[in-house]
């Protein structure tokens, strides 16, 4: 019996652990798939103390390893049915292995929906992004590229016309945009155009320099962000629990301890209802280790009087 399981080995699940581990009083299992939203950026410039910069995948790497130094320990595997059996939690994997805990952590997160356009994948976090707040800065005075679907994409562009007076908005999927939102993109000086995007064009490692339209056209670009709409947030398991979840999928949580309705259910990062971004999921991450700390010492007392 784990005292803690987290389900979901990104920034936000990594961060718990640490800090859960630091504590050398519980026994906690980090069951993880290594896929996620970190592990496709390719550099992450808004961290503390990484000026130039850092990768996700070294900075699992590095969380894992921290991770592992003070005790935590890891599975591979992905979870897919979790219920409450007599006053704990019985995980079931993909594996068919079964995992028993006292406290459960959901940090499976979200994924990105875009097209498989050829030479998309090695830009992104490099020199395309996702994240506004997070790296609008990226931009600023750059000739920019929105790369989306409908009003997912004119939103984003519209965004990110405070950055830069040099846009473009190419609506690959070439869903419908509204009069309303195509006026406000024209008047704001955001170039659109609905035409299927065949091929991003890049210059050694993940510099976009253009891309390549259905037409033979070339867009030029020294930076890039993509809007498609429509990305998955993996909230099945905290579903099953009968977590509140609100209309876009994300849990419901309490704003203080991050625990959700559900007693000893926790939740931290893109699952939750927060602004995804890497340095808040560190901070739920965090959050949530220190009242599943406090949660579990109340049950080793209850068990000793």
């Amino acid at each position: 019996m784990n005292d803690c399981i987290i389900v979901g080995g990104g920034i936000a699940g990594l961060q718990a652990a640490i800090q859960l581990g630091r504590y050398s009083a519980h026994d906690i299992l980090v069951i993880d798939n290594g896929s996620g939203r970190s592990t496709l950026c390719r550099n992450y410039h808004n961290i503390l103390g990484w000026p130039e910069g850092i990768s996700g995948e070294e900075l699992r790497s590095l969380g894992r390893q921290q991770a592992e130094s003070v005790g935590v320990q890891f599975a591979n595997d992905t979870v897919k049915k979790v219920e409450v059996k007599n006053s704990s939690f019985l995980l079931t994997g993909e594996s068919g292995k079964e995992y028993n805990a006292k406290t459960i952590l959901l940090a499976t997160g979200l994924t990105d929906r875009f097209p498989d356009i050829p030479g998309l994948v090695p830009t992104l976090g490099c020199t395309v992004y996702v994240c506004p707040d997070c790296d609008g800065y990226e931009v600023q005075n750059r000739k920019t590229v929105v790369l989306g679907a409908g009003k997912s994409g004119a939103d984003m562009a519209l965004l990110l016309r405070d950055r830069t007076d040099d846009l473009t908005y190419i609506n690959h999927e070439k869903t419908a945009v509204d009069d309303d939102l195509i006026g406000q993109l024209k008047n704001k000086g955001i170039a659109y155009v609905e035409k299927t995007i065949t091929k991003v064009e890049c210059q050694g490692d993940g510099m976009i320099q253009g891309v390549k339209l259905e037409d033979g056209t070339v867009i030029s670009a020294e930076r890039g962000f993509i809007s498609f709409g429509g990305n998955k947030v993996h909230s099945e398991l905290a579903a099953q629990l009968g977590a509140e979840l609100e209309h876009n999928k994300h849990v419901k949580a309490d704003p203080r301890s991050k625990m959700t309705n559900v007693t000893n259910v926790w939740v931290a990062g893109d699952l939750g209802v927060h602004a995804e971004q890497t340095t808040v999921a560190m901070g739920d991450g965090a959050t949530t280790a220190i009242w599943i700390h406090k949660a579990l010492k109340e049950m080793d007392d209850a068990a000793t009087t």
